[in-house]
Order: C-alpha cells, then structure tokens, then sequence
C-alpha cells in the first residue's frame, strides 16, 4: 500500500481543499496517532481533523485517489457554507454552550462510543468460545461416528459392489 499512497500524496500536493500525508505512528508521531484514534497499521483517516472519520475502502491506487477526489470541504464552524441546514443548528446550538459544556457532551459521546465497543468485544468473545465449543463437538461427533464402523460399512458396499460384477 506504500507505493500507492505515495503516489496519492504527490497527485494530492498543494491540492486546494485536500491534504494526502502520512505519520508514522512508531517513530515520533505517536501522541498525535494516540489522540485521533488510530489503533492498528495502516489506518486512513479522513475529514475534519478535530474529528477524523475511518477510511475503509479499497487500498489501491485507483480505489484511494476516486475516495480523495469525491471528498468535500467539511462541515465546521469556520467553513459553514459546506453545512446542511441541521448541521448550522447543530453548531450554533453548540457555540452556545461554554467550553466546558463542550467538554462534558464530548466526554459522554466517547464514553459511549467506548461502552458500543466493549459490548461488541465481549460479545464477539462469547461468539467465539460458542464457535470453539460447537466445533470441538461437530469434530468429537465425525470422530464417533467414523470409530463406529463407517469405515467397514463403505468396505462392505465396495466388496459387495465387486462380488455381484
């Protein structure tokens, strides 16, 4: 993916409303990798940088150039003429609030955020140990029925097969 995302990052450069670029998340741009999220490699990331959505799709050349070049300004305070009309409620509701107002409804957001991907973890952990159990059974069955003589039933058919020819 190196290769290609170099490439997006030279068709990208002095892009008017676009900025392609990459931070090495091991040597030196840990704190910012830590503070937008990112938690395994490679990640993409894309949109306001004070809120960075996920990229999740295609890695080729050709598949992240068509994302980069369907990407609009976003919607922010600074930029409100790429706003819905929910959008400019939204953040003139906001601009009401004090800092600490602000604060306290991201807080909650992300702790609810981080509850929905608790619950899935320890979900998907359940589905897993059920996986395990059902195929311990399905193999300790095929086991059984095989020791009970289907070996010998298919040797039967086959001479028996053999003798009537």
């Amino acid at each position: 993916m190196k290769p290609d995302w170099d490439k997006l990052m030279k068709a990208f450069k002095g892009h008017k409303t676009t900025l392609v670029a990459d931070v090495d998340c091991t040597s030196g741009g840990e704190p910012l990798c830590e503070k937008v999220g990112v938690q395994g490699y490679p990640t993409i990331k894309y949109g306001d940088p004070n809120g960075l959505e996920d990229y999740e799709g295609g890695r080729d050349y050709e598949e992240l150039k068509s994302f980069a070049e369907s990407l609009k300004p976003v919607c922010t305070p600074s930029q409100l003429d790429s706003c819905s009309e929910e959008d400019k409620a939204l953040i003139k509701e906001y601009e009401a609030l004090s800092v600490a107002d602000l604060k306290e409804k991201v807080e909650t957001k992300e702790t609810a955020i981080k509850d929905a991907e608790s619950t899935f973890e320890k979900e998907v952990e359940k589905l897993q140990e059920k996986y395990e159990e059902l195929e311990k059974t399905k193999s300790e069955t095929i086991a059984d029925i095989k020791k009970s003589g289907l070996g010998l039933l298919k040797s039967v058919i086959a001479a028996k097969g053999k003798g009537e020819l």
